[in-house]
């Protein structure tokens, strides 16, 4: 559901730049209140594995679509929505800076559509209301499937108000949102089986990883948290550089909406000045545009995207997270 530039306005582009510049303002000064230093690794690994997992499009048959895990439910349901979102930020900022994934002026609605609802609206009004008596796997699988649908609902049809709002294709408002919404539900049910399948395996592993989890369920898991942690970044690791060379080539929810609708994938390029220097931008920092090597087809580009992929996001994730921290202890002092 990665926006491309092309449908956005510079106006709506910034206003979006600005609300999401917003709630990640507050979950910076909010992580800086946390002391737990085991959640610094967590957002490095879980961060890496969202990047991963987002490489791998899963079939919607019947359709002719594919869809994608977006992980702001995922990883808020671990790392609560203040450190959950700023993980997803790191995650769409490398995907678009590196691997031309989603466009540089439409970051900021990438943003909100993918991250903020997953990880604020997943996490306080579904997940934490839902675990607030105990986590159990119901309530995991639960949580999960109907937090994933919701929140993939609320940023379809954001894309489809922002896309609105910036009125420089020719899509109909209510035919997009038509295909818009049917299709990203469908996306929903799978994402939030496979996020519930991710946090069972948490929930046994270690179960006070969970965001919510009570200190008598601590040190109730069938591993260490080394352990755990090193089957995560594992399964980081085999998804980007091996199970996504097995991803679906099918358009994915939007880029198949679009395509139901005009014929094509791609919206025609807008001409104004910022959406050419976004793109340039672009161009120049796309080491492995669309996870692939330049200038060829070889299948390997993939593999090396996944894992390059992988690895800056747990360096960004760990670096900021752990500057943040750092800083709050200067201050202290």
């Amino acid at each position: 559901m990665h926006m491309a530039d092309a449908l956005v306005a510079p106006a709506v582009a910034g206003t979006m730049y600005v609300c999401s510049a917003a709630a990640a303002a507050w979950s910076v000064k909010k992580i800086r209140l946390d002391t737990d230093t085991k959640k610094i690794p967590v957002m490095g690994i879980m961060g890496a594995f969202v990047f991963a997992a987002q490489m791998i499009n899963f079939t919607i048959p019947g359709t002719g679509s594919s869809g994608h895990l977006c992980g702001g439910m995922l990883l808020s349901a671990i790392l609560g929505p203040y450190a959950g979102f700023l993980s997803m930020i790191g995650v769409l900022l490398i995907q678009g800076l590196l691997f031309a994934d989603g466009g540089l002026l439409a970051l900021g609605c990438n943003i909100w559509n993918m991250a903020f609802y997953g990880c604020f609206v997943g996490s306080l009004l579904i997940w934490k209301p839902m675990m607030r008596k105990g986590i159990s796997r119901g309530k995991i699988i639960t949580a999960s499937v109907l937090g994933c649908v919701l929140t993939l609902q609320m940023g379809a049809f954001s894309v489809t108000l922002e896309t609105l709002a910036s009125g420089i294709t020719d899509l109909p408002f209510g035919a997009f949102v038509a295909t818009m919404q049917p299709i990203h539900l469908a996306i929903g049910l799978v994402e939030g089986l496979i996020t519930a399948a991710v946090l069972l395996f948490v929930y046994e592993a270690r179960p006070e990883l969970l965001y919510c989890s009570s200190s008598a369920e601590a040190g109730e898991g069938k591993f260490s948290f080394r352990k755990t942690m090193a089957i995560l970044a594992a399964a980081a690791v085999f998804t980007g550089g091996v199970l996504s060379l097995f991803a679906s080539s099918s358009p994915d929810g939007l880029e198949w909406s679009i395509e139901k609708l005009t014929g094509s994938t791609e919206i025609e390029g807008a001409a104004g000045s910022l959406h050419q220097a976004a793109g340039a931008l672009q161009e120049a920092t796309s080491i492995l545009p669309d996870y692939a090597f330049k200038g060829s087809e070889s299948v390997m580009g993939t593999a090396v995207s996944g894992i390059i992929g992988a690895v800056v996001v747990v360096a960004v994730c760990v670096g900021v997270c752990s500057l943040l921290k750092h800083f709050r202890k200067r201050k202290q002092v």
